[in-house]
């Protein structure tokens, strides 16, 4: 019988057998090559975190408490983001693909997948399994474009997974002159210098005020801008802030971490934007907005892909998102090199996802082969 990695209780993943149910006219099955989750927002899930778990309501626009009667009902669950794989059967009207295709698509960590066979996309010529799985962090990136980054802008990308590196290649093509990278881990660092930032900093490093790090790095050349005197207005105190040149114009946060979100803000130079990818599941401990966000004034902008309609519809659509960055990957110019590590087999994948949890600095995005 094949398997499936699945959570049977919070933090708890362990390889369960099942059966194929049969194909539906226009399902198909795949045999699974390939596969990795999604180490940010799918944890949360993996987790059962109560606070970042609510439901959200369309009609009303708002997030609702969690009814304390679902508390623990949505395990056993299935983990995993993408998987790549072979077509091994079709349905009965089943006619986008035939027997031994290779397709991609948001499928759990499994053995074979069953689904309608508009889930599945035809894997490009020239884009391998691991840049295939990357298509989701790529999607997720590309909403920066609604800070927007303008050429010569300079950018920092707070926290360095597989959604923060993207942003720091998607930074650099849409013409910023400078990207900062920030991260603690070493590793990601490296990976992000390999991929065009021009400066990776410890936020450690930085005596864990890595916001006013990167206002020393920055300033277009000036290292101590003239300030003006401040001028009582009407019986107002001016402040001089907007004088000052120093900042980012544009930090991206992927971490997820509030400290980061406000160091991000920090960063920021006057009137500059903060574009936040992240989804924060619980409180803001760490989050100072009676500092430079109240007086630098920087815009904060929530960029998702899935919210729609996006800014600039209807020229822009997710459909054009996820056909550009599949372009890109494909193509080379979003590059994945040393991002899918590590890389193990599907035997070993209930361990290895609770490494991701537990000691997230031994990984960047897991990989899961089904092949020998």
């Amino acid at each position: 019988m094949p398997r499936e990695l699945v959570a049977i209780a919070p933090r708890t993943p362990v390889l369960r057998s099942y059966e194929d149910e049969p194909l539906g006219p226009r399902q198909i099955r795949i045999r699974t090559e390939f596969a990795s989750p999604k180490h940010g927002t799918e944890l949360v899930g993996y987790r059962n975190d109560p606070a970042a778990s609510r439901p959200y309501d369309p009609a009303l626009g708002a997030v609702m408490p969690r009814p304390a009667t679902t508390a623990g009902a949505v395990f056993p669950r299935r983990l995993g983001n993408m998987a790549v794989g072979v077509v091994t059967g079709l349905g009965s009207e089943a006619s986008r693909f035939k027997v031994g295709d290779r397709v991609f698509g948001h499928f759990p960590i499994r053995e074979t997948q069953t689904t309608e066979e508009t889930n599945a996309d035809p894997l490009p010529a020239g884009l391998g399994p691991g840049a295939a799985v990357c298509l989701d962090p790529a999607v997720m990136a590309l909403p920066i474009r609604d800070a927007p980054i303008k050429l010569g802008d300079e950018v920092a990308v707070f926290g360095l997974g597989a959604i923060g590196l993207m942003a720091v290649q998607l930074a650099r093509l849409a013409g910023a002159a400078r990207v900062i990278a920030v991260d603690p881990l070493p590793n990601r660092r490296q990976l992000a210098r390999g991929y065009g930032a021009d400066l990776a900093l410890d936020p450690a490093a930085a005596g864990g005020d890595v916001g006013l790090a990167i206002r020393r790095h920055t300033g277009r050349g000036v290292a101590s801008p003239a300030v003006p005197p401040r001028r009582i207005i009407g019986g107002y105190l001016e402040e001089a802030s907007q004088a000052s040149q120093l900042g980012v114009d544009v930090a991206v946060e992927t971490s997820g971490s509030i400290p980061a979100l406000h160091q991000a803000i920090r960063a920021t130079r006057f009137g500059g934007t903060v574009a936040v990818v992240s989804f924060y599941g619980g409180g803001a401990p760490g989050l100072f907005l009676g500092d430079e966000f109240h007086v630098n004034r920087p815009r904060l902008v929530s960029v998702r892909a899935q919210s729609l309609p996006p800014p600039d519809a209807p020229g822009w659509t997710l459909e054009r998102l996820v056909e550009l960055a599949l372009a890109w990957l494909t193509s080379g110019k979003l590059q994945t090199a040393g991002m899918i590590t590590p890389i193990v087999p599907f035997t070993d994948s209930a361990a290895a996802y609770r490494e991701i949890d537990e000691h997230p600095e031994r990984s960047i995005k897991l990989g899961i082969s089904f092949t020998d």
